[in-house]
């Protein structure tokens, strides 16, 4: 791949259909899972969310780029997805807070991506015709050699992902007032998620995707987190093991997004792929027991079988969808351990469910 100099790009989809436009960042081919996120702002946490890997994404808002980037908004170390698709990409950013552009940061990550196509249409394509894989490349012209190449990336069901954005080694985070241990299995954890566990008093120690549930109790945790992040929640064995041991021990855990996903599947609730998901910051969620609704930021393209998880005996629904009542989040009748489907941390998106955050440290308040 080679710095930007603006030429023609091709996207192209899995089912032959073909959009032309320019390119943005590195000249090069990539390929993923495409989707849309419907979100208006924070475009440099979507990038570098690492729930995001392995995909292809779609801005729906026309502008992308014009506010530049900035190390405090980054929700990993690296850019996550493998290629952008938008409407107008700006080159030149106006906030005078911003440590650089857009294109220079995706130059230096990497990212190959295509700009100047109607994606207004390719939004209501993917939305009738449900998420596919897609090549994005402005080096490769030849559609029978992009086809090829098309051909080689994964689906994303049965795709086991997280393996490949967990931290390698266990570190540990406090603010020097922590009250409580909570051990973290990262799954492709977002930062603020940290963020959030730590300025309510949390000493959290992050461990590798893969780490044994036995190696996690050594250290003595007054509670479990389990992560956000890709891939198939039914290809995530290792981490559906170790939760079926952490909630053997009666401690609270809270999962988050893949986290809720994988405690469905420890409590023997299946889980299967959506349509074309649910991503942005403006979706409707009713907390059944407060009766409240939440406007919620999101990002999962696999969800639990309602009717799973309304007949089993112990697990009750607590939190739904209202756009199209999927299960958005359930807890535990007999143990503390809770879950929601979207992202309470709100990175970017509005604040309505950081509440959860705070339900999360009375459990552990009242374990002690």
């Amino acid at each position: 791949m080679k710095k930007q100099i603006t030429t023609e790009a091709i996207l192209l989809l899995e089912d032959g259909t073909i959009y032309r436009g320019q390119s943005l960042g590195l000249i090069g081919t990539s390929g993923g899972e495409l989707c849309f996120n419907t979100g208006m702002t924070g475009y440099q946490e979507i990038f570098t969310d690492p729930s995001y890997f392995g995909q292809i994404v779609i801005t729906t808002v026309s502008h992308v780029g014009n506010y530049g980037v900035q190390q405090e908004e980054v929700e990993s170390d690296k850019v996550q997805i493998k290629g952008l698709v938008c409407k107008e990409f700006s080159q030149h950013f106006s906030r005078k807070t911003a440590e650089g552009s857009l294109q220079e940061y995706f130059e230096k990550a990497g990212i190959v991506g295509i700009c100047e196509i109607d994606t207004r249409s390719l939004v209501r394509y993917i939305r009738d015709k449900g998420a596919m894989n897609a090549v994005i490349s402005s080096e490769v012209t030849d559609v029978e050699v992009l086809k090829q190449k098309l051909a080689e990336v994964p689906s994303m069901k049965g795709l086991e992902l997280s393996s490949q954005v967990s931290t390698r080694e266990t570190y540990s985070l406090n603010n020097g007032e922590a009250k409580y241990r909570v051990a973290v299995l990262d799954l492709g954890i977002k930062k603020n998620i940290i963020n959030n566990l730590v300025s309510r008093g949390c000493e959290v120690r992050v461990y590798p995707y893969n780490t044994s549930f036995e190696e996690m109790e050594e250290w003595n945790p007054d509670g479990y987190f389990i992560s956000n992040g890709p891939g198939d929640p039914a290809a995530t064995t290792d981490a559906v093991n170790s939760v079926r041991k952490m909630l053997e021990k009666q401690k609270p855990l809270f999962g988050i997004c893949l986290g809720h996903q994988v405690l469905a599947e420890a409590n023997g609730i299946s889980t299967y792929k959506m349509h074309n998901g649910h991503r942005g910051l403006n979706h409707p969620v009713k907390n059944l027991f407060t009766g409240r609704s939440e406007i919620t930021s999101q990002n999962h393209g696999f969800v639990v079988d309602e009717e799973q998880i309304r007949n089993h005996p112990e697990v009750e629904v607590t939190h739904i969808n209202l756009n199209d009542n999927t299960i958005e989040g359930m807890r535990m009748k007999s143990k503390p351990a809770f879950s929601v489907q979207y992202h309470p941390e709100s990175s970017p998106g509005p604040h309505d469910s950081t509440y959860l955050f705070d339900e999360f440290v009375a459990l552990l308040e009242q374990s002690k």
